[in-house]
């Protein structure tokens, strides 16, 4: 039986990659700093360790064939776009990835996925919310608009000088926004989805919501279920990446938290306020994904809102 590492089985993607692993009949070793905050961990064995740490990495990877590496300081846009947290950020960040990466050739590991981020595009081609350029091959001349993106992009290069120098098979996916049920939906580090459907969740009849910005910026979003299989496919393919996985239903901020009020069933109206918005413009490019993957998403924004929407709704309750 083929053995699995995912670093970040704790976080919200992670725990929703090793549920997938699992169905897939692998066993899986599961990895982060903390226990899956909803208990979305059906890891055969959890190890509570730091990556920062090379003694973890060296003791995870042992008599494993692949790793999934998702391990990240992230949040949403009032944790990434704010700068204070910038310096811990590149550094926890890419600690995990260069430890996990020396350990893995170390120990033989066979292949390795990375999770990249749509934030390492440049901020010159997303100036125009209703025209944002996201394909693969315009990453270069580099210029991400958050430190978390120049990290990204730097370790997107780490991984493939792996494989260059010591044949290590790799897979990179550049992620864009993916969203769904049991992931942070409060406290600062929630992003887009988790914070529309919790603020309409939350808002009294007649009241209304705060959107960061002139909401004129746009985005486009994908169910996490989607992205499971996108990533599942890379790693079954020959094809190494970098490719995006993403939604190509690309929406303004302000509609998108109409959804979220629609989706409530309330009469709310929208505040836009100051606050960090990122770039105006972004929105998945999946040319490359079709024609390497052959697959493309499925589901609609609507459809996966919804879902996100009614767990948030019950996590308010349970909280209540």
């Amino acid at each position: 039986m083929k053995k699995i590492l995912v670093c970040g089985a704790g976080g919200f993607i992670g725990g929703h990659l090793v549920n997938r692993l699992k169905l897939e009949g692998f066993w899986v070793r599961g990895v982060d700093l903390k226990d899956n905050e909803y208990g979305n961990n059906n890891s055969d064995e959890f190890i509570l360790g730091d990556l920062r740490d090379p003694e973890v990495a060296k003791k995870v990877v042992k008599g494993i064939d692949e790793v999934y590496q998702l391990a990240a300081d992230m949040g949403g846009a009032g944790y990434i776009f704010t700068g204070e947290h910038d310096a811990d950020v590149m550094n926890n960040s890419a600690l995990c990835n260069l430890n996990v990466l020396g350990a893995s050739q170390k120990e033989g590991v066979k292949k390795i996925f990375y999770s990249s981020s749509a934030c390492m595009y440049p901020e010159y081609n997303q100036m125009d919310p209703n025209n944002p350029k996201c394909s693969e091959d315009s990453a270069y001349p580099a210029a991400p608009d958050s430190e978390y993106g120049w990290e990204k992009l730097f370790s997107e290069r780490l991984y493939l000088s792996y494989q260059r120098n010591y044949g290590i098979d790799v897979r990179i996916a550049r992620f864009h926004n993916i969203f769904g049920p049991q992931g942070t939906w409060t406290g600062g580090k929630e992003k887009a989805p988790a914070a529309m459907c919790r603020k309409a969740a939350e808002a009294p009849e007649g009241s209304q919501i705060e959107v960061w910005g002139d909401g004129k910026q746009t985005r486009s979003f994908l169910y996490i279920d989607e992205c499971i299989e996108a990533v599942m496919r890379l790693m079954n393919s020959d094809f190494t990446g970098p490719v995006n996985i993403g939604s190509e239903e690309m929406i303004s901020i302000n509609n998108f938290a109409q959804m979220a009020i629609d989706i409530s069933k309330k009469d709310l109206k929208i505040k836009n306020i100051e606050g960090p918005t990122g770039v105006r413009g972004r929105n998945s490019d999946n040319k490359l994904l079709s024609e390497k993957l052959n697959w493309q998403p499925t589901q609609s924004l609507m459809e996966g809102m919804q879902k996100t929407y009614h767990w948030i709704e019950q996590q308010i309750n349970l909280n209540n």
